[in-house]
């Protein structure tokens, strides 16, 4: 091999080499497929249990606890104030959200005590009591106009609500009928 065919066979290792390296350092180092999707899901389902969501950042309320039953019944101003006061002097309790987690931790992990069941049954009485004063207080500021389309709202939630099990247990009893008896 010649002085020349040395050189030019370096040379073009070297640019291989280089190019290589910089393709390289140049991808993109996320993770793509179905395992970046779940990632993505994992990290906002994450997100929404801290009371995250696409609003800014700022923490979302659920169902009639923050009021977002009330969404569509054209509040006025003086009305949204009001139930914002409310929702604001009756925020759940930090220590009682943490005693309750380490309960439900000990549950999962199978050393639960009766101690802790009795306290973690005090503490549901407790807060569905908490739930119901503030949902009174927050329909006494409504009109009475109002107050009708809320419990048309309810009961037509309740309606849907029986009709899905419905479904479900019709679609329940078919897997059951069409599963072959294992005997």
């Amino acid at each position: 091999m010649t002085l020349k065919n040395k050189v030019l066979a370096g040379f073009t290792l070297a640019a291989a080499v280089g190019s290589f390296a910089v393709s390289g350092s140049a991808q993109d180092t996320t993770v793509t497929g179905a395992a970046g999707v779940e990632k993505r899901q994992k990290a906002e389902r994450g997100a929404k249990r801290e009371g995250m969501h696409k609003r800014g950042g700022k923490a979302g309320f659920r169902g009639m606890r923050g009021g977002m039953g009330f969404r569509g019944l054209e509040l006025t101003d003086a009305q949204k104030e009001q139930i914002n006061t409310i929702r604001e002097a009756n925020r759940p309790d930090a220590a009682v959200r943490e005693e309750m987690r380490s309960i439900m931790q000990a549950r999962r992990a199978g050393t639960v005590t009766d101690e802790q069941k009795a306290r973690a049954e005090v503490l549901r009485a407790q807060s569905r009591q908490h739930r119901e004063t503030v949902r009174v207080q927050m329909e006494a500021i409504l009109t009475a106009e109002q107050r009708a389309q809320l419990e048309t709202r309810r009961q037509e939630m309740q309606q849907r609500m029986q009709e899905r099990m419905q479904k479900m247990q019709e679609r329940r009893q078919q897997r059951q009928q069409s599963t072959p008896s294992r005997s």
